[in-house]
């Protein structure tokens, strides 16, 4: 009976590291293909600790009377472990949602014009999410347009989503439970399957294999959002959280202060900056964002769709749109799109001329390490 105490202290011991260790960023943690592991701990977990709690209990008494301060110990430390890795360590706990989400117009915003932003425009509403505050949230629910919204970052990854949150037909919320080769999961709180960030799949639970409906999203910086949206309204820092996004201050020009988002400065290296656009599954590309820095227009063709990836005269804010034909030739000037005599602004609205509007496409900042995973057929440009 001694021997079933010590049992069932060891086996709670290791399988409350276990349960975080696959889905944290833990040493070889997100190198590995164990995902399915992952889930199988996470959902069956009360069943693992009622039979190592049951072992432990059946033993205590024997194991108290044999060595007080040795059974205190392993108590103790399963205790400590089991806090640790239930409390500190996971990741909806360390990775709070805003209290209120605050919206504002231009003229009350408080956000700095030059940090990045996630937009969007939905049924004639503009609104806009600096990353210094969701690489701390990772996640914002919100509505736009009358529409719900899940705005959804990640640091590690350095890459921002939009998706409907809506599952089965109806809004649904979520919680960040942890990471799969360094990208974040998310988990519905109905059918508790994880959802991948990066390309909104459900890769485990009941509902795997689906996907969340993405929303067009574009990444620049708010003054050139603003530029394009003069009515978009802004998110606005929580003070709760006022320390979190200190630690974020610098992300934005890759000054990320962890290991996990620091920035190579040369081309194709795991943490080096890519822009991605996929078409499909098994239809995408990534440009380097040295690259585009040098030449701001980038004519391509990706499958048989010819594409323009433009890059600001701010050098932080992007933009992709689909050309009618392989042959045309745009001209850059300033911010403003040229060809054949007509106009666009970077919005890819016509300014002058009777053509239609420019069809906007994709397209994605992301650390290479993060596209080339989830792409496993990308090609480089």
């Amino acid at each position: 009976m001694k021997k079933l105490f010590y049992l069932g202290a060891a086996g709670l011991f290791l399988f409350e590291i276990a349960n975080v260790y696959f889905i944290m960023p833990m040493p070889g943690s997100q190198r590995i293909d164990s995902l399915d592991l992952a889930y199988f701990l996470h959902q069956w977990r009360w069943v693992f600790r009622g039979v190592f709690g049951a072992m432990l209990l059946a033993g205590l008494l024997p194991a108290f009377r044999a060595s007080r301060w040795l059974a205190l110990m392993a108590l103790i430390a399963v205790g400590a472990v089991a806090y640790m890795f239930n409390v500190d360590m996971t990741a909806d706990k360390m990775f709070l949602q805003p209290h209120t989400l605050h919206m504002a117009k231009a003229q009350q915003n408080a956000v700095k014009s030059h940090k990045l932003v996630l937009g969007i425009e939905l049924n004639g509403q503009a609104k806009a999410y600096p990353i210094q505050f969701l690489g701390y949230h990772h996640q914002v629910l919100d509505t736009v347009g009358g529409q719900p919204v899940m705005v959804t970052y990640c640091t590690v990854c350095r890459t921002g989503r939009m998706f409907s949150p809506t599952v089965n037909g109806k809004p649904e919320t979520f919680r960040l439970v942890g990471m799969d080769h360094f990208n974040a999961m998310f988990e519905d709180a109905t059918t508790k399957s994880w959802w991948r960030q990066a390309t909104g799949e459900a890769v485990a639970g009941p509902l795997k294999g689906t996907a969340l409906r993405e929303l067009l999203c574009a990444q620049s910086s708010l003054s050139e959002w603003l530029a394009l949206h003069p009515n978009s309204l802004v998110m606005q820092p929580d003070t709760t959280f006022k320390e979190d996004y200190a630690d974020m201050e610098t992300y934005d020009r890759g000054r990320g202060r962890g290991k996990l988002t620091g920035t190579d400065s040369l081309s194709w290296g795991d943490k080096s900056w890519i822009v991605g656009i996929e078409l499909d599954e098994k239809t995408s590309k990534a440009y380097d964002w040295n690259q585009l820095k040098a030449t701001r227009l980038i004519h391509d063709q990706i499958g048989p769709v010819p594409v323009l990836l433009v890059l600001a005269a701010d050098t932080v804010s992007f933009f992709a749109f689909e050309r009618n034909s392989a042959t045309d030739v745009f001209e850059l000037k300033n911010d403003t799109l040229f060809h054949s005599g007509k106009a666009w602004d970077l919005n890819g609205r016509v300014a002058t001329g009777t053509d239609s509007d420019l069809k906007k496409i994709p397209a994605y900042q992301e650390f290479w390490h993060s596209w080339s995973t989830f792409h496993p057929h990308a090609t480089r440009y």
